[in-house]
């Protein structure tokens, strides 16, 4: 049988393997395992601040987004007031200017029937006058000869044909 040297269990070794380990330990804690843990949280904290600066940014621009479409919304009701408007100022002159054309259309009207009624009396003066000239000469040849019943008649007739014929 062999002895068995090779496997044996030595305290001390442990021990030393130990406290080696534990000062490996140490040492990596120290200068490894601690500034790359705070190399981790400042990128983490970067990370995140660059996160809240593009929520902020995103919130920005949703609210700005929304003033937009109620400003547009304002500018088209404004827009719309104004064409309101101008289409109510354009019938209200369209309708003064139809007042005044229906006013001048009837001044012309009036005017035309004052110059006709004019002309009406014009013309019953001159039939006056004819009347009255006719009736002179008549006379004066009544007076120049005799006149019978007949001739009378005639007279009478050929007179009131000249005036029809006037009239004409």
């Amino acid at each position: 049988m062999q002895t068995l040297d090779v496997i044996s269990v030595n305290i001390w070794q442990i021990l030393i393997s130990l406290a080696n380990l534990t000062i490996l330990f140490l040492l990596v804690k120290k200068f490894l395992y601690k500034p790359v843990k705070k190399v981790l949280e400042q990128r983490r904290n970067e990370i995140d601040s660059h996160y809240d600066a593009a929520k902020q940014a995103e919130d920005e621009a949703l609210k700005n987004k929304q003033q937009y479409e109620e400003a547009l919304l304002g500018a088209k009701d404004e827009a719309d007031s104004i064409i309101k408007a101008a289409a109510e100022k354009a019938m209200r002159r369209s309708e003064t200017l139809t007042a005044e054309a229906e006013e001048k259309a009837s001044r012309i009207l009036r005017q035309a029937e004052q110059d006709a009624a004019l002309e009406r009396e014009k013309a019953a003066d001159s039939i006056k006058k004819e009347i009255v000239e006719v009736s002179s000469a008549l006379s004066e040849k009544l007076i120049e000869r005799e006149i019978n019943t007949d001739d009378h008649k005639a007279l009478i007739d050929s007179f009131i044909e000249e005036i029809g014929e006037d009239n004409e």
